[in-house]
């Protein structure tokens, strides 16, 4: 690997016709370019270029050995060209994970729209609570609600919400939400507790026992919206499902829940990525 850069330099001898040449289209000086072909022809053991004050010629050896130097350039230059052609077009695996919550109404969205703008990326798209390690799961972009406690991710800032406390609009009606269960996603718990704030800045307690839960927040809405209980629905999801949903306390608001993009590339983001963080930002944001 360490002669990668003296076969460059031999092939650029070559294509010039003299190490001056060579130098000048390089921009080295003609002793460093010397050194490159004697460094290669010291280490080989053979003679790749017999050279006179007039001219230079490839020996049959450095001739077979020019065409694979040729080659490796071509491969370099192909392979810088590509990373370079994927910072203007979108191209390439993107993995993405978020909870349920996010991901149908937010996530998915984005991801179509960007799949239809650029043919070439290829999503995979994880939809978890738990929070997954970036690094050991070779995910590319996460959504979470929550900035991340890790030093190692960075994370940007890009919306928020609030949950709000909702049941059917037939379990409202019916005025039976003194007896209706509480639906909760697995990671709230058993016991639950709410303080909800009016305008005025008066606040509301609510406490319960989650008489029902499950693993994800589409099947929490299936039950609420059946009307099995109650139960917590972000902001613009509930937007979609009203009048069959309803809040439960109108009036009063819970607190905002940052949400944030986090990743764990260390310079410029592949385009993809930076597309579809700035997309969902949008999309959390509409102008």
């Amino acid at each position: 690997m360490n002669q990668l850069r003296p076969m460059a330099v031999f092939a650029r001898i070559v294509e010039t016709g003299s190490i001056t040449a060579a130098a000048d289209s390089l921009q080295l000086s003609k002793s460093v370019v010397s050194q490159h072909l004697k460094s290669l022809e010291t280490e080989l053991g053979v003679t790749l270029l017999k050279r006179t004050t007039r001219r230079q010629s490839l020996t049959a050896t450095g001739e077979a050995f020019y065409r694979h130097c040729r080659e490796i350039n071509r491969i370099a230059e192909l392979a810088w060209q590509q990373v370079r052609e994927e910072q203007e077009v979108a191209r390439g695996r993107l993995r993405i994970t978020a909870p349920h919550a996010l991901m149908g109404t937010l996530v998915a969205p984005t991801v179509a729209k960007l799949v239809r703008q650029y043919p070439q990326l290829l999503p995979e798209l994880i939809c978890s609570d738990e929070q997954l390690d970036l690094a050991a799961e070779n995910i590319d972009l996460a959504i979470r609600v929550g900035p991340s406690a890790d030093s190692r991710i960075k994370q940007r800032r890009i919306g928020q919400f609030r949950d709000v406390l909702c049941a059917s609009q037939a379990l409202l009606d019916a005025g039976a939400l003194e007896q209706a269960a509480y639906i909760a996603n697995t990671w709230q718990g058993e016991k639950i507790h709410h303080q909800l704030e009016d305008e005025q800045g008066n606040l509301k307690q609510y406490s319960a026992q989650a008489r029902c839960r499950a693993d994800s927040f589409d099947t929490c809405l299936a039950l609420i919206e059946s009307g099995a209980g109650i139960g917590l629905v972000p902001d613009f999801k509930l937007r979609e499902l009203q009048p069959r949903l309803s809040e439960v306390f109108p009036g009063y608001r819970m607190p905002l829940n940052p949400v944030y993009a986090l990743h764990t590339f260390e310079r410029q983001l592949p385009l993809g990525v930076q597309l579809c963080i700035d997309e969902i930002a949008r999309r959390f944001n509409p102008s």
